[in-house]
């Protein structure tokens, strides 16, 4: 994560969320201090991490799509891990860049919806096999798990998708007209662990559980962003 100075500010929030947020902040870069100073040592550069955690949704996307989320989970947890890791390195180094920082959050939104996309596509995979397998479809009635069950699979997945897209989208929109736009309860860190928990499990109802929790409150927190900005525009002046 290749910032400049100004975007790796931390939020400007305020409240009990904020504090939490700016306290892990804090203990996650002192307990991964050790590991920067190793990867630096080594001439590991910010933007080798932050292709290195494109890679790893993407194979979570893929493996998630194949059935196996406890490996997905791992690999998002590892591609975390490497979220936080490029930022220190380029600040520890010195070389944040404007480039570097929309490069960063670019491939963090192809990450995101690579694991997405990768549980839509598991939904979609089953549904089919429910079409091709009438026995199938059968045993999974009896056993409490209707069809229906993964249509919302897939419908949650997919909204989770537009969610996670909106809460960026709204930021970069408010910033792109010069409005500061730093506040959010569900950003991407804690959709990730609401992932990497679930996947985890390996429990289709947790999961479906987690897609739904996903999709509501990164669509509230785009909702939050969207009254922040009107609130700034209406004391402004502006509109």
């Amino acid at each position: 994560m290749t910032t400049t100075p100004a975007a790796a500010a931390d939020p400007e929030e305020t409240g009990a969320t904020a504090h939490i947020k700016e306290r892990l902040k804090r203990f996650a870069r002192g307990v991964l201090g050790p590991v920067v100073g190793a990867l630096a040592g080594l001439g590991l550069k910010a933007d080798h991490l932050t292709w290195a955690g494109l890679v790893l949704g993407v194979a979570a996307g893929v493996a998630f799509f194949d059935g196996q989320p406890r490996i997905a989970a791992l690999l998002l947890a590892i591609g975390g891990v490497c979220d936080i890791l490029d930022g220190e390195l380029a600040r520890r180094g010195g070389v944040t860049s404007r480039f570097g920082a929309f490069l960063d959050s670019t491939l963090d939104r192809l990450s995101e919806a690579a694991a997405l996309v990768g549980i839509a596509g598991f939904g979609v995979r089953n549904l089919e096999a429910l079409a091709l397998e009438p026995e199938r479809a059968v045993r999974e009635i009896e056993s409490g798990l209707y069809p229906i069950a993964w249509v919302g699979l897939v419908v949650f997945a997919l909204l989770s998708l537009v969610g996670s897209f909106m809460v960026s989208y709204t930021r970069a929109r408010a910033e792109g007209l010069g409005l500061d736009c730093k506040v959010g309860w569900f950003e991407r860190p804690e959709r990730l662990v609401l992932l990497i928990a679930a996947g985890a499990l390996q429990e289709f109802r947790a999961m479906t559980v987690a897609l739904l929790l996903l999709a509501i409150l990164s669509i509230a927190t785009a909702v939050q962003r969207v009254a922040h900005v009107w609130k700034q525009t209406r004391r402004a002046g502006r509109d």
